[in-house]
């Protein structure tokens, strides 16, 4: 890749309920699929900057407890992807913005291939850091 060449590059976050699901919001933009809180980092941003500001402006909250848990590389939209596993202030409830029409908490298992794999490289973090290619 020279220096000019464009990429994605984003951070997001994989937050458990007391059950152990996963929250996912449905956007409502692109193909309005289902995704994890976060997004593109800024020029001038760090990665945990931009995970806060995501985060605040998708679910009107602030994360808390961030642990960097991988990075992933997505061939299909050229984009790398920092991941944190966090936790949202008990009692406080989700106010999404505009970008996003739903939300939910959706068991593990259920989730598709990629995100069902960030989300125990998440969940089973114990130091050691991943990185993934899909």
């Amino acid at each position: 890749m020279a220096y000019h060449d464009t990429y994605r590059f984003g951070a997001h976050a994989v937050i458990l309920n007391s059950e152990s699901h996963m929250l996912l919001m449905k956007r409502t933009y692109g193909n309005k699929g289902w995704s994890t809180p976060g997004g593109s980092v800024e020029p001038g941003e760090t990665i945990h900057e931009a995970l806060y500001r995501e985060c605040r402006e998708e679910l009107g909250l602030e994360v808390q407890s961030m642990t960097l848990t991988g990075f992933y590389y997505h061939s299909i939209n050229n984009s790398q992807v920092a991941m944190f596993r966090c936790s949202l202030p008990e009692d406080e409830e989700i106010k999404l913005s505009h970008e996003h029409s739903d939300y939910d908490w959706f068991p593990i298992d259920e989730l598709g291939e990629i995100q069902r794999i960030r989300a125990r490289d998440a969940i089973e973090f114990q130091g050691d850091f991943i990185s993934r290619s899909f």
